[in-house]
């Protein structure tokens, strides 16, 4: 596993960035840092590497992975947004939320099933992630760093320690608030909330 740092408050300049969207493009699996708690994804279409969070994971297969994308037009393309949805998605976005939206066609195969055509998708409020994915120019799958015990990955230390030998690349960019996002599941102008995050719900 490689480790790399990247301030956390002015990455867009980073030459550490341009790096770890070289690995991104080549299939890798990197640790980052979310406005949540650190997180492991692969690029949308590097499908093996999905396949392999899966196992790192030890997730089934109703359990999703998300998708992170840099602004609400691109998550446009992903998701189908309600007039409700795109509204809430406004009021939300970029913050610590999850929204979960019924799932366009250019959503991996691999997210879906029969039963369900809906996807996660966040827009997150951290300056690397979000330098991270617009150089990279197409979203990230994703799912939080969360260990086997369910102990959650607030640092790179606690992503190295519990994941360091299942990933490409790490970035370090210090702590993160620690807490998972709240998620919101919008089915036509019906909104419902199934886990209270970080994320307020007023």
């Amino acid at each position: 596993m490689q480790r790399i740092a990247i301030h956390p408050h002015n990455p867009p300049a980073s030459r550490p960035i341009a790096r770890a969207v070289v690995e991104l493009h080549r299939g890798a699996i990197v640790g980052y840092p979310t406005d949540t708690l650190y997180a492991l994804g692969c690029a949308i279409d590097a499908i093996s590497s999905a396949k392999t969070l899966y196992k790192i994971k030890d997730m089934k297969k109703s359990q999703r992975l998300a998708l992170i994308c840099p602004d609400l037009a691109t998550a446009a393309i992903y998701g189908h947004f309600s007039h409700a949805a795109f509204r809430m998605a406004q009021r939300i976005f970029p913050g610590p939320y999850t929204m979960v939206v019924p799932a366009s066609r250019e959503v991996p195969k691999l997210l879906m099933d029969k039963r369900r055509r809906t996807v996660g998708i966040r827009i997150v409020d951290h300056p690397v992630t979000t330098a991270l994915i617009q150089e990279l120019g197409r979203p990230l799958l994703t799912t939080s760093a969360i260990d086997s015990s369910g102990s959650l990955c607030i640092d790179a230390d606690d992503v190295a320690e519990s994941f360091g030998n299942d990933i490409d690349l790490l970035i370090d960019s210090g702590p993160t608030p620690g807490e998972v996002s709240t998620v919101l599941v919008v089915d036509g102008e019906s909104i419902e909330v199934v886990r209270q995050g970080l994320g307020p719900i007023d």
